[in-house]
């Protein structure tokens, strides 16, 4: 990703979209092919803008990426991260289908002022 993201959106607005399922995972699958994800990314100049998707709300599905990837994190990595109890146990209440966008609004400010690196507008840099 390296390689490809800064020359995404150079030359026009891009959208990347239909993720596969792995690469998403708090998104719930396209209904019309399960391979894939509702989630979506923004690019302009470069610069990720905005990222968006379906909530994934079947708590059992959820339940099993993240044990997947608690796995696949412990195999390559050796970290062990527990599984967050507390947010399966909000998705099996009840969690009515929505979606969301992260805007990036330090990176709109960043395009906007031309402004080289993010920490030029971030209003306490890190």
């Amino acid at each position: 990703m390296d390689k490809v993201e800064p020359h995404l959106g150079m030359s026009v607005p891009t959208v990347i979209y239909d993720y596969p399922v792995s690469m998403a995972a708090l998104a719930r699958p396209k209904p019309d092919d399960a391979r894939f994800a509702e989630r979506f990314e923004v690019y302009v100049c470069g610069i990720e803008l905005a990222n968006a998707f379906g909530e994934l709300t079947d708590a059992k599905v959820q339940r099993e990426r993240f044990e997947h990837d608690v796995a696949q994190r412990k195999r390559i990595y050796g970290d062990d991260y527990p599984v967050d109890e507390d947010f399966l146990k909000a998705i099996e209440h009840g969690l009515p289908v929505s979606s969301g966008n992260a805007l990036g609004l330090d990176r709109l400010v960043m395009l906007i002022t031309g402004a080289a690196h993010i920490d030029l507008v971030r209003a306490a840099p890190v």
